[in-house]
């Protein structure tokens, strides 16, 4: 299909396999991998066995892949995370980045009761990161720095809910 063609599909039409792994720089074979793995990747079949993926599935395999090659998840990791928070919980890491979901997802600002936590991504056990990296490349040196920055927003956001904790507790007594 030429480039001109692509573009003019409408945002909600489905896509096909080849389409998908272009838009997520993917191979395909890996989208099938994915398929066996992820109960909840379900694509589409049509005659022949032609894959379709609907909308939200792109946005579920945008928040695996997110969740693999940016966050650092194994697939098990990943397994994890959609068993605990769900399909949507991953498309909308999709959807948004892992920063901006976590940011969404939280459960109680802090002028609320502090001792409701935010909702966060799960922090990855040894089992659930890759560590096999020895030459760690520009991008994935950036990537761990960002995921530090948020790990270190999500701190001061949990210090200043203790600091709101403390002082309600305070003035109770």
């Amino acid at each position: 299909m030429s480039e001109p063609a692509r573009l003019s599909k409408a945002p909600d039409a489905f896509r096909t396999i080849s389409e998908v792994s272009e838009q997520l720089d993917v191979p395909q074979h890996v989208l099938r991998f994915w398929e066996g793995k992820f109960a909840q990747v379900r694509p589409l079949k049509r005659a022949g066995g032609r894959r379709y993926y609907r909308p939200d599935d792109i946005d579920l395999l945008k928040g695996i892949r997110a969740l693999l090659y940016n966050e650092g998840l194994t697939i098990k990791g990943v397994q994890k995370v959609l068993r605990e928070q769900g399909a949507k919980h991953v498309a909308e890491v999709g959807r948004l980045g892992a920063k901006t979901a976590r940011k969404t997802s939280e459960v109680a600002p802090l002028t609320e009761d502090a001792g409701q936590l935010p909702a966060l991504l799960p922090i990855p056990s040894s089992e659930h990161v890759n560590l096999d990296v020895e030459e760690p490349s520009e991008t994935l040196v950036a990537e761990q720095r960002e995921r530090l920055e948020v790990v270190l927003q999500d701190l001061l956001r949990l210090s200043e809910m203790l600091k709101h904790r403390r002082k309600k507790t305070a003035a109770a007594e």
